[in-house]
């Protein structure tokens, strides 16, 4: 089996995850998905577990990779934080698809603890980068006063994702994060 089958594999997972959860990810759609039999995903990925392991991960390094870039390039912190609220719109653009981790986060007893362990990353990777940004921002502020405005950001995001995704109203996220931003939560 070649690499291309196992991104077609996951492409279509990650696809049938944003759209309706973990519980709903089954072999033998993804195998019709991309034209294959079901014994040929589970060659790729052992179990579901694997799968949804795998597709954590990579939506961590992911989110690592945007978060180092950018940082790299000099930013204001508005920027920074509209950068940072744009690429969980993104998922909600695309066909009202929600953030990946935060839909198996919905589901987190269901996950087998291969793909917890990834999902949980996720949320450090985010955390680890706001507090970053907070602490450019506010360098004398407590470190866990920082911490927790951090995970409250991240949750509000993931939050604010939610809403608009159970209204399919686009403009609801864009109305949400513009009163966390007026209340100052991201400052």
């Amino acid at each position: 089996m070649n690499t291309n089958m196992r991104e077609s594999i996951m492409s279509a997972a990650r696809m049938a995850v944003q759209g309706h959860g973990y519980n709903a990810l089954s072999f033998r759609e993804l195998a019709k998905a991309v034209g294959i039999k079901s014994a040929s995903v589970h060659y790729h990925f052992p179990t579901k577990g694997d799968l949804a392991a795998a597709l954590a991960k990579r939506y961590a390094d992911e989110a690592e990779v945007f978060f180092d870039e950018l940082l790299a390039t000099p930013q204001t912190h508005d920027a920074l934080m509209r950068a940072y609220t744009s690429a969980f719109r993104k998922a909600l653009e695309d066909d009202n698809k929600m953030c990946l981790c935060g839909i198996m986060s919905a589901e987190y007893t269901d996950l087998p603890d291969i793909a917890r362990v990834e999902v949980d990353r996720f949320t450090a990777v985010n955390t680890r980068w706001l507090l970053r940004v907070l602490t450019d921002r506010h360098p004398n502020a407590p470190h866990d006063a920082l911490e927790a405005r951090s995970l409250a950001i991240f949750a509000a995001i993931e939050g604010a994702q939610l809403v608009a995704r159970g209204r399919a109203d686009l403009a609801s996220f864009d109305r949400i994060i513009e009163a966390y931003h007026a209340s100052g939560l991201f400052d």
